[in-house]
């Protein structure tokens, strides 16, 4: 839920490097907008809270102080599927992103929750596929990085893979980290958190010079 505030401390650090950090929700986030709001991305996951976070780029664009050529986004778990279908299905406002545990396909990620948002595979399967980042990955066009434990306990590491071995069908370049047997939240190992953001920090302001 964005609020007028700063949220973390990784936040500001950017903010110290130059970088314009803006957060905002899009429908189905839990923010105090009523039931309508937090429904109406049933069956639309991935297509409908995808445009919405566009759509509000597209009105940020128009500030005098925002450079349109360096519009990075990144975002981890259900924020780096965000941050795939935002580079695969609008490239033509987001240059650069970074992906860390995210599900590129639909079909791939547990029922308890996908279901919950998508109804059953086999009764909607095209709302799946439709909402999944893998089915426009033909459309990159920005730098991409994506990262991912290979001992994810939550995003499948097949994940990973079938977006590696479709951004290579479709002759896209794009770089891509695994954490040998770290988990969801890539923090087991010493040093691994610190390399991390380190990896993610380096990645984002070298491609915003």
């Amino acid at each position: 839920m964005a609020t007028d505030t700063w949220i973390g401390l990784y936040d500001i650090f950017l903010a110290q490097k130059g970088f314009v950090i803006i957060n905002m929700d899009n429908r189905g986030t839990p923010s105090l907008k009523g039931s309508a709001w937090r429904k109406s991305i049933y069956r639309k996951l991935g297509v409908l809270n995808t445009r919405d976070q566009a759509l509000a780029a597209k009105e940020v664009l128009e500030w005098d102080f925002i450079d349109k050529e360096k519009v990075s986004v990144w975002g981890w778990s259900g924020g780096g599927s965000m941050t795939l279908n935002l580079m695969f299905r609008y490239p033509e406002i987001y240059k650069t992103g970074v992906a860390v545990a995210s599900v590129a396909n639909q079909l791939l990620y547990d029922n308890i929750y996908q279901e919950r948002y998508m109804g059953l595979p086999e009764e909607n399967l095209e709302d799946f596929v439709e909402g999944s980042p893998i089915t426009y990955a033909k459309n990159l066009e920005g730098n991409l990085l994506i990262i991912q434990g290979t001992g994810d306990d939550n995003v499948h590491y097949q994940n990973m893979e079938y977006l590696v071995n479709e951004l290579i069908l479709q002759n896209k370049q794009f770089q891509m980290m695994s954490y040998p047997n770290r988990s969801h939240g890539i923090n087991e190992g010493k040093n691994t958190t610190r390399h991390l953001y380190t990896l993610i920090t380096n990645y984002l302001i070298e491609n915003n010079k």
